[in-house]
């Protein structure tokens, strides 16, 4: 199929009264208002002048919108369109919508983590969206990705450590053994801003959160139901993490940690000081065995020794635990011997 070349059409137009595209937010914004979107954003969102009047009623509309499938202010006339009004409850336009958001700061931005975060607690209450967080084991996760965007005069970008020119996103996920990776925080920074920072927030704000929806289900579980020990939540990170800020506030948090650490001279000793037979082969799933050499290729080794974190700060700040190794074969071949 292509578009005609006899009869270009250049502009479409399609407002029939009686149709709706979009009759899947029915269900969605019930979701949402039974979970309890609308009256955490009027409870803990104070956006000043007229124009932050009705907070929980605009929140839904943007909400709605970017469900819909609009990623600008003016998308959000997808809500006006069709028989939308009989729907819905006088669905915002998107100047107000606008005006609105025009008028946000941080501030008001850590009033929406509050209501995410207790709205979090609402959806769980009436979904399986995180299924299995009171009796299994629960998994944080925090990582930042580089979104890029185009414009010397973009508002925040610069260059980070990808070496190109974007947008700094931090973003949290919970995950239990039977439910998928769900965001509970996201933050969006300088492009040139260090993968670390603020991450001592991002950190506690999903651990109050985590502790929050265990609260709220297992005060549903029948007074005969026998109490089940919970595990503590395992915050995991990669090596752009490793600090006393992030493991820090971790620990303060309740959680475990399990972070990627880098190569230096304090790793090293560590490393060198692992007796020789306290390493323990692993086989890869795509383990390739040498007949001539007798062993599998891709084999790799694991071992672990007792290490205390950040020893050379402040006793405070010593952080007890283990530092598990993995080896590989070094496969490079020799330089010539002569």
């Amino acid at each position: 199929m292509q578009l005609s070349h006899t009869r270009p059409v250049t502009t479409a137009r399609f407002d029939d009264p009686n149709l709706v595209s979009t009759a899947g937010l029915v269900p969605v914004m019930a979701l949402a208002q039974r979970s309890g979107l609308l009256a955490l954003a009027d409870e803990h969102l104070s956006v000043s002048t007229d124009k932050g009047a009705n907070a929980g009623r605009k929140v839904g509309s943007l909400v709605a919108g970017m469900v819909a499938g609009a990623d600008s202010i003016a998308d959000m006339a997808i809500l006006r369109h069709g028989a939308m009004n009989t729907l819905f409850d006088h669905p915002y336009s998107p100047s107000t919508l606008g005006s609105f958001l025009r008028q946000f700061r941080f501030g008001h931005v850590r009033q929406l983590d509050a209501v995410a975060s207790r709205l979090l607690s609402g959806l769980a209450e009436h979904t399986p969206l995180l299924a299995g967080i009171d009796t299994g084991r629960v998994m944080v996760d925090i990582d930042d990705s580089i979104i890029e965007v185009h414009g010397h005069s973009k508002q925040g970008s610069g260059y980070g450590y990808s070496g190109i020119r974007g947008l700094n996103s931090l973003i949290t996920t919970v995950t239990t053994d039977s439910a998928a990776p769900v965001i509970t925080g996201q933050r969006l920074r300088k492009g040139s801003c260090g993968s670390a920072r603020g991450a001592a927030r991002m950190i506690a704000d999903p651990l109050r959160t985590v502790r929050r929806v265990r609260t709220a289900a297992t005060s549903t579980v029948t007074e005969s139901a026998a109490p089940q020990q919970m595990s503590a939540p395992l915050v995991r990170a990669d090596s752009a993490f490793f600090g006393y800020p992030t493991i820090g506030a971790a620990m303060r948090g309740g959680a475990d940690v399990s972070i990627t650490t880098g190569l230096n001279s304090l790793i090293r000793t560590a490393i060198s000081s692992i007796p020789a037979d306290a390493w323990t082969p692993i086989r890869y799933t795509n383990a390739i065995f040498d007949d001539d050499t007798g062993q599998w290729v891709s084999t790799a080794e694991v071992a672990e020794i007792e290490f205390t974190a950040f020893a050379s700060q402040k006793k405070a700040h010593h952080i007890p635990g283990r530092l598990v190794v993995r080896r590989i074969p070094d496969l490079r071949p020799k330089k010539d011997q002569g």
